[in-house]
């Protein structure tokens, strides 16, 4: 049983759910195409999105519609903000790097 976002998030399958329910709010049976699976499968992954706030769902007559909650990729994103120094030092090493070697001559002779 799928208990945090966190191991929500570690099935692609969920992580395609939300790229799809990105762009806007999609019927399960919109999902079932997209995703090209059955939709006992599809339903069983929007439960848990549902499940760890991810995901609402929304009914008109008999149709369900799901939507993306950002709140819960905010706390994330949030905690992820901790360690972008870490990437951010090294992209300027890379980027000095790269600098560098474009300054250097050419070794090659022209052919």
């Amino acid at each position: 049983m799928v208990t945090t976002v966190y191991e929500a998030l570690a099935e692609p399958t969920r992580r395609r759910i939300l790229d799809l329910l990105r762009d806007q709010p999609r019927l399960v049976g919109e999902l079932v195409t997209l995703l090209d699976m059955s939709q006992p499968g599809v339903s069983k992954h929007l439960r848990v999105l549902r499940e760890v706030g991810l995901v609402s769902v929304r009914q008109d007559a008999q149709r369900h519609w799901y939507e993306l909650r950002t709140e819960p990729l905010e706390e994330i994103d949030g905690w992820l903000e901790t360690y972008r120094h870490l990437w951010n030092e090294r992209l300027d090493r890379l980027d000095r790097y790269l600098i560098e070697l474009q300054a250097r001559p050419d070794d090659l002779p022209d052919a």
